[in-house]
């Protein structure tokens, strides 16, 4: 059955007319939805789930949706909210399950799912939140065949980097394959289904999901530099975890290796760091480029804005 809100999260956040809206209540809008829609008379699995979406986070998906939807003249945020918190859930949910494969302890800055309940709970907790995501994007039909396609991609991503790790066959073209799947093709879909729900046309969801995709792109080449070269306080999870204890299995005494290493050795460490940054700044141009398609305005400027601090982050 489809989840029924108890409250409209959003109606007073922006008017018909376009005016700048509250990001930060878009925000709490889709953390007050997920929190809701994960309660359960199994008091452990809501305890976990509400206890991984409390820490926090950037919430750049559900926020690139959303100001899609503003930008192209969608104007019902409430219809358009159980689809950005979706996008949130499946990405928080392979967070979840990422942490048991890395043997992860801190997430956003508290004990991970996995240190605070075990693998076995937090297991279980990935797929409750995933559960949860059929519930809520159960009446979104066309929105479906576009969302199954990215989390699909997701599991793909993960799985080409597992054996690529397994087998050795470690390469840049392998690494970027592997990025797009597990990471870029979700944030493809925010903005895609963004477009779709505002019923802009063809030509113009494929836009908004290129910059999307392209923003993804960006983001991962970032985020695995900061995992080589930032630290632990910094990142508000365990740093250098791909490192250490990431896809790998093999080791040598008793510390891990992940032989995914060596290709973003090669790529992103070192004296290529800066060309890792290039790579992504690139991206970066692609996704403001491909923002053309939208009219200008506070939305679009924003949007410009999450792509550009990509670039910039330090966690």
């Amino acid at each position: 059955m489809t989840i029924q809100k108890s409250q409209p999260y959003l109606s007073d956040v922006a008017t018909p007319n376009g005016s700048e809206v509250d990001v930060k209540a878009l925000v709490q809008a889709v953390d007050d939805l997920m929190m809701e829609a994960t309660t359960s008379e199994v008091q452990l699995l809501q305890n976990a789930s509400h206890h991984t979406i409390s820490a926090g986070g950037k919430r750049i998906r559900p926020q690139m949706l959303l100001l899609t939807y503003l930008a192209l003249g969608g104007d019902e945020l409430d219809y358009a909210l159980p689809v950005a918190a979706s996008i949130e859930m499946v990405h928080t949910a392979s967070v979840v399950h990422d942490d048991i494969n890395d043997h992860g302890m801190l997430r956003r800055g508290r004990p991970s799912v996995n240190a605070k309940w075990g693998r076995t709970f937090a297991l279980l907790t990935g797929d409750f939140l995933f559960t949860k995501v059929y519930e809520l994007m159960a009446e979104y039909t066309e929105a479906n065949v576009i969302f199954a396609q990215a989390t699909r991609a997701l599991v793909e991503g993960e799985t080409l980097q597992a054996a690529a790790v397994k087998s050795g066959d470690l390469s840049r073209e392998v690494y970027m394959r592997v990025i797009g799947l597990k990471t870029a093709e979700l944030f493809r879909a925010a903005t895609q289904i963004g477009a779709m729900l505002a019923d802009a046309d063809e030509y113009v969801q494929n836009k908004m999901g290129e910059f999307g995709y392209s923003v993804g792109m960006a983001f991962q080449i970032i985020d695995d530099i900061l995992d080589i070269t930032g630290d632990t306080e910094q990142l508000g999870k365990t740093a250098g975890i791909d490192v250490r204890q990431g896809k790998g299995i093999a080791s040598v005494g008793d510390t891990p290796v992940d032989p995914m290493e060596q290709i973003r050795s090669e790529i992103l460490s070192g004296d290529t760091i800066e060309k890792g940054r290039m790579l992504a700044q690139s991206f970066v141009d692609t996704a403001i480029d491909a923002l053309s398609v939208l009219p200008d305005g506070p939305e679009k400027d924003k949007l410009a804005e999450i792509a550009n601090l990509v670039i910039e982050r330090s966690n």
